[in-house]
């Protein structure tokens, strides 16, 4: 397995010679692995290296692995998670269910059937992530269109977002059609005008700044670190929704 292909599992689980035998056996299937050994480190870990599984104990430091589990299933419920944990308990695996863990098993394992679980929770998070990206292609229809939570509609011209909701203006429409037409790619100010305005004498590359405080005001959770309308030194600024998925 190539590197650029390898899946990413995150190891959350405090003893250590069994966090390094998974490690070791999952590193031996060609699985990129970072181990972390408490609640708390697990959780900055998850947000900082998107990992595609998680391993998960319940009992940890800092922060138990159910508590771990609903802080992440708040922020993301498609991530995979299996709790490989010694309470094997019927109230424990309920609790887990309830909580969104995606697969539950009790230690001593199988090996065999750990790996087997492992594979089938990352094919189903592979095919997650191939219809999410066939329907995406699918959100902008002329009509409407969606990311991040936000709802674009360019029939009414109102915006479900972030912010609330909201109606845009006729030039915000365009601007915003514009970056979705050409997502992922770096777009200039002075293309934005010729595009947005066709360069009138009322407007500068300072409105296309203006415009884009604006969208970020609507649609990012937090303006000033936006993951959707990002600046590009000396070039302009780019629409990213793949930070959405």
């Amino acid at each position: 397995m190539e590197a650029a292909e390898k899946k990413r599992i995150l190891i959350i689980e405090d003893e250590v010679h069994i966090a390094d035998g998974i490690k070791l056996n999952l590193n031996l299937q060609g699985y990129e692995t970072r181990v972390s050994a408490d609640g708390i480190d697990g959780l900055g870990q998850w947000r900082s290296w998107n990992p595609d599984l998680i391993i998960l104990d319940i009992m940890l430091p800092m922060i138990d692995g159910f508590s771990i589990l609903k802080t992440i299933r708040n922020e993301d419920e498609k991530i995979p998670v299996l709790i490989l944990s010694a309470r094997g308990d019927t109230k424990d695996k309920v609790k887990g269910l309830r909580y969104g863990v995606d697969d539950y098993l009790s230690k001593p394992f199988d090996l065999e059937e750990f790996l087997l679980r492992v594979e089938g929770l990352l094919r189903k998070k592979a095919w997650y992530d191939h219809e999410k990206k066939e329907s995406k292609a699918k959100l902008f229809n002329g009509n409407w269109y969606e990311f991040g939570g936000n709802r674009i509609d360019f029939i009414t011209y109102k915006a479900h977002c972030r912010a609330g909701d909201i109606v845009l203006t006729e030039q915000e429409i365009v601007l915003l059609k514009l970056f979705i037409a050409n997502a992922g790619k770096p777009l200039s100010r002075e293309m934005l005008l010729n595009s947005g305005w066709g360069y009138s004498k009322d407007t500068t590359t300072r409105t296309v700044d203006n415009f884009i405080v604006r969208f970020r005001k609507y649609f990012e959770k937090n303006p000033k670190n936006p993951v959707y309308f990002l600046s590009r030194r000396s070039v302009g600024y780019v629409f990213d929704p793949e930070n959405s998925l």
